[in-house]
């Protein structure tokens, strides 16, 4: 059984978060101070420093919870036959994260180039992919690795969601799905 979290402390990691995303919209994490962090959140350095050891661990922290939140969200990507129904709820489920989460995914590729959170999108969702590939046996008789499907597929996911999310696309999300499903074969097999 999952302990559950102080709601203090859920309060104070929120309110950390927050004012870590702000100041990510403003310059790099590499300028920002933890004093910086104190100040805007209005809290003491003496509460960031009993939840934190130093700014790298409440953005280790932070891309962790953002993380767990894009592997819940493509859970709901249930059992199919087909790859292409997969792959298409996939990168829809995908989409909707960005979308909802514009904020962070902004920051981190638009503003800042951060490569931290593309890599932690792609190995999640290749994590996942593999997961689907492995127990649907997507790969059929292609005797491909899991590995270079996953990273084929995702790849193209990655530098379309990048630049939709840059506004480099003018598309629509629909729009977009509806793209990536004519791309997509129906089956490997």
């Amino acid at each position: 059984m999952k302990k559950k979290k102080d709601l203090r402390i859920i309060k104070t990691q929120t309110i950390l978060y927050n004012t870590l995303l702000e100041l990510l919209k403003e310059q790099p994490f590499e300028k920002i101070k933890v004093s910086n962090i104190c100040q805007r959140a209005r809290i003491n350095r003496s509460t960031f420093y009993s939840h934190y050891n130093d700014k790298y661990e409440l953005m280790v922290d932070f891309m962790n919870n953002l993380k767990e939140s894009l592997k819940e969200e493509l859970k709901k990507n249930n059992y199919s036959p087909n790859t292409r129904e997969y792959y298409i709820k996939m990168i829809g489920l995908l989409l909707n994260h960005i979308e909802e989460k514009k904020d962070i995914y902004q920051f981190a590729l638009v503003n800042n180039e951060n490569s931290i959170i593309i890599e932690m999108i792609e190995n999640t969702i290749i994590d996942d992919i593999t997961r689907s590939i492995e127990e649907n046996n997507y790969n059929g008789n292609l005797n491909i690795p899991t590995e270079i499907i996953s990273k084929f597929y995702i790849g193209g996911v990655i530098i379309v969601g990048a630049s939709w999310l840059k506004g480099n696309i003018k598309y629509s999300k629909n729009q977009l799905i509806e793209y990536f499903d004519k791309l997509i074969p129906d089956n490997f097999k």
